[in-house]
């Protein structure tokens, strides 16, 4: 079987802190031959931390489906067009968004537009020299989504200007994830089976939060996280515990997974 797990809220908390119990559990479930993939909104720049790589996953779905590793080797990425990016930059600056630009080796913002701002503050000291200039590098970014603050009076008619580039995910009034259309989580467990030759039936999901939605409605069992929203409890075929509860391990357990 091929599980697919999110990572915040579900893998680890906001400490990033991993239970023993979600590691022992992967490390079990792919003893007995299924294959364990991250898969998550993140994009791969974004997904580097040793603790949750050390875990050993078979594989990486990042940026809402717009990469897929295996194995260790990129399958798939699909980045945005340079025009794409600089005439979303120009709209997005515009009515007022705080941006950040999203690709496999690079995170972009300018880092005076979140001080103060936790999680701008978070990304900083995270990123480190894999952080790098909007301004600075204008036009020369290479990225597969972006995620903004969009706490502008004119946030709709930014959207609907470039409604023909994006899907949107909106978190809450502030924050959204822009993401190209078509791609999300779910195509992601769509274009991993495919890659492999692997049948959908043959799937099962992990979440906890709205960005799930489409890779719990995708795969053939859908878990949700105890400590995820009514919205994602709702669409999940099963409520297990919260990720701090032995959730992922209590949820393989009933699916007899190890």
């Amino acid at each position: 079987m091929l599980l697919f797990f999110d990572i915040d809220g579900t893998l680890w908390d906001y400490r990033n802190y991993i239970p023993d119990s979600t590691k022992k559990a992967i490390k079990l479930a792919q003893e007995k031959g299924h294959k364990c993939f991250i898969n998550t909104g993140r994009s791969r720049a974004f997904v580097y931390n040793k603790d949750l790589l050390g875990i050993g996953f078979d594989g990486i779905v990042s940026a809402c489906g717009c990469m897929i590793e295996y194995d260790g080797k990129v399958l798939y990425n699909k980045l945005m067009e340079q025009e794409e990016c600089i005439r979303t930059m120009e709209s997005v600056r515009r009515h007022g968004f705080r941006t950040i630009l999203e690709g496999p080796e690079y995170l972009y913002m300018d880092r005076h537009e979140f001080e103060g701002d936790m999680y701008g503050e978070k990304v900083m000291k995270e990123m480190g020299d894999k952080l790098l200039s909007i301004t600075d590098n204008w036009g020369n970014w290479t990225i597969n989504k972006l995620s903004c603050e969009c706490g502008s009076p004119t946030r709709d008619e930014c959207f609907e200007e470039l409604s023909d580039l994006y899907d949107y995910m909106l978190h809450n009034e502030h924050i959204v994830e822009m993401v190209p259309k078509g791609y999300n989580k779910g195509r992601g467990i769509l274009e991993v089976c495919e890659l492999l030759d692997e049948d959908i039936s043959d799937t099962m999901a992990f979440g906890d939060s709205i960005n799930d939605k489409e890779m719990l409605e995708t795969a053939a069992v859908s878990v949700a996280m105890g400590n995820a929203t009514d919205r994602v409890k709702e669409l999940s075929d099963y409520v297990t515990t919260p990720l701090l509860e032995d959730g992922i391990w209590n949820a393989m357990k009933k699916y007899e997974l190890i």
